[in-house]
């Protein structure tokens, strides 16, 4: 009886539940962590390839920019018989993008795969080309030639070997041609 009554008033070992709780409330958060993370990641590549893939179509449209350097502006013109029509040259943003990030068009959008997991899926892409005006009154370039762009990215969220509701936003991008002679 007296060797378990000792047993029962030694402290030794009453921290290790603790420890443990500890150890796996650090592990939960440093997990979560890691997805949060791994969708900022994603998000910021995806942004960048968009923006990449945005700046050559504006840059394509180079040759359809009427070079009005000499008056300070420039806008996609092309001269007519007697006067300067609008030129705008949307490219293929999405062919583009699939050639930067390796996705595959499935269902209206497209989509990124890792072995045979979804990695991403982008959709909704929509592009705003907006021209200077031709011969404005104020040359300074602070509206330029603009390409606003917006898609939609969709990153599929698991946290704990179960799969949650997917991240969904939607990036924008601006890109602007300016002369820089």
């Amino acid at each position: 009886m007296r060797k378990i009554y000792g047993i029962i008033r030694n402290k030794r070992g009453t921290s290790f539940p603790l420890i443990v709780a500890v150890t796996l409330a650090l592990v939960i958060i440093f997990c979560g962590i890691s997805e949060y993370l791994r969708l900022m990641i994603i998000a910021q590549g995806v942004r960048e390839a968009v923006q990449s893939a945005v700046i050559s179509t504006v840059n394509d449209s180079y040759d359809n920019v009427y070079h009005g350097v000499r008056e300070g502006y420039s806008g996609a013109y092309q001269p007519s018989v007697d006067e300067f029509e609008e030129s705008l040259d949307y490219g293929d943003i999405y062919g583009r993008l699939d050639k930067l990030l390796g996705l595959r068009q499935e269902n209206g959008s497209h989509v990124k795969y890792v072995g045979n997991a979804v990695e991403f899926r982008l959709s909704g892409l929509s592009v705003d080309l907006e021209n200077m005006p031709f011969a404005p009154e104020n040359p300074d370039n602070s509206s330029g030639f603009l390409a606003d762009t917006a898609v939609k990215l969709e990153v599929p969220v698991s946290f704990g070997g179960r799969s949650l509701l997917p991240m969904k936003i939607n990036l924008k991008v601006q890109a602007k041609y300016m002369p820089l002679f």
